[in-house]
């Protein structure tokens, strides 16, 4: 029997997941936690081979989680509506066995936990082409500034931050800009987030 843990912050997805996993017979969902934090307190309680984790979950994401778990025998699924190279960049790092979209049919997802105890990984299609054609195009330098912009710092604090001048890091967001083709830094952070690439 594969025992599984379900991570979803959506009750009636949740419910439903459940549900439908119930029904196969090598299958019996042992736990259901509705965030981060309870997944991974619940994979620790029941030792369950199999998790399957959305990415946004309050207090803890489904990547947080999923790289808290890094060395816990259980397989972990990611399973999300968000096709997003940067997250799946970091799912990858994490080690996760899977990475599935939420609108695949419902009998892939068993078919996939099945390949998955089998030693595979199962990565959604669309995510692996994403992957090849779509990388973070700014340097770590800049990865720091952007980060440190979204924290909500200004150009003074962030050259304090970094021990450079103000002149560097208006010269680092003017390349930011242009590298992620924007015009702001809003539209600069938002951007950057819709790829999922902050750390």
């Amino acid at each position: 029997m594969i025992r599984i843990v379900i991570a979803e912050d959506q009750s009636m997805l949740l419910g439903a997941l459940g549900s439908l996993l119930d029904l196969e017979e090598d299958m019996q969902v042992v736990a259901k936690a509705r965030n981060g934090e309870e997944a991974i307190a619940l994979v620790k309680e029941h030792d369950p081979e199999i998790c399957i984790m959305d990415i946004e979950m309050p207090l803890k994401s489904g990547l947080d989680a999923a790289a808290e778990l890094k060395d816990h025998p259980c397989k972990i699924i990611i399973l999300t509506t968000f096709a997003r190279t940067g997250y799946f960049e970091r799912a990858r790092n994490a080690g996760v066995s899977g990475y599935l979209l939420k609108d695949s049919p419902s009998d892939e997802l068993a078919n996939s936990i099945r390949t998955i105890m089998d030693g595979r990984r199962i990565y959604a299609p669309e995510l692996v082409d994403m992957a090849f054609t779509e990388v973070n195009p700014l340097t770590e330098r800049e990865n720091q500034v952007i980060e440190l912009i979204a924290d909500g710092k200004n150009t003074k604090q962030i050259a304090s931050e970094l021990f450079i001048t103000n002149g560097t890091v208006r010269n680092y967001i003017s390349i930011i800009l242009d590298k992620l083709e924007v015009s702001n830094r809003i539209e600069a952070i938002s951007r950057f987030k819709e790829k999922g690439w902050f750390k």
